[in-house]
């Protein structure tokens, strides 16, 4: 029963987990690191993330640096950033890469909201289909006489909490992205 419970919550944190990292790679207008943790770079013949072959930093609000360690990965860190679909278009001056984030105009960031708050509602349909789900596991539990029906509602009663619980952890999380997205 407990059991149950636990890989109840530990799913639907994971879905608020990923929806954080979801978020993160989002880009709102402003230079974040995080928009390169899905890109790989050829290096010495197997895909490697661009923060383990370079320093990533910002340096300014809108401007991204990428410094490789070994210079000759530079060509390949750019292919890789224009190969990827982060429109931006690197500034390579031999020594360090350049990514500036130009600004958002009103209407991309009205749709950028828009798939923000898409996502979001996705992630409230995952947590509700976990919440059906472990439900569905504990109506077979007391069917098949291993808890009662007081125990039953004891675990509807927790699991609702936890849904609850997660889903307005994804509220807020939509809610501070949506902010984030449309101050300039």
């Amino acid at each position: 029963m407990k059991e149950t419970l636990k890989k109840c919550e530990e799913r639907m944190n994971k879905r608020v987990d990923h929806l954080e990292v979801e978020y993160r790679e989002i880009r709102a207008g402003r230079a974040n690191p995080n928009i390169l943790d899905r890109i790989t770079v050829d290096y010495y013949g197997s895909p490697t993330p661009i923060n383990a072959v370079a320093a990533v930093s910002v340096t300014e609000a809108r401007t991204l640096t990428i410094q490789p360690w070994d210079a000759t990965v530079l060509k390949a860190i750019e292919r890789a950033i224009q190969s990827s679909d982060i429109g931006i278009n690197p500034q390579n001056d031999g020594k360090i890469i350049r990514l500036i984030f130009p600004p958002l105009t009103e209407d991309r960031r009205k749709d950028i909201v828009k798939d923000v708050s898409k996502t979001a509602e996705a992630k409230k349909v995952h947590i509700r289909n976990i919440r059906r789900d472990t439900i569905e596991d504990f109506k077979k539990m007391k069917k098949s006489g291993d808890i009662t029906e007081d125990d039953l509602k004891k675990m509807e009663k927790k699991v609702q909490e936890l849904t609850d619980k997660y889903i307005k952890q994804i509220d807020q999380l939509c809610e501070a992205k949506q902010k984030e997205v449309m101050s300039i």
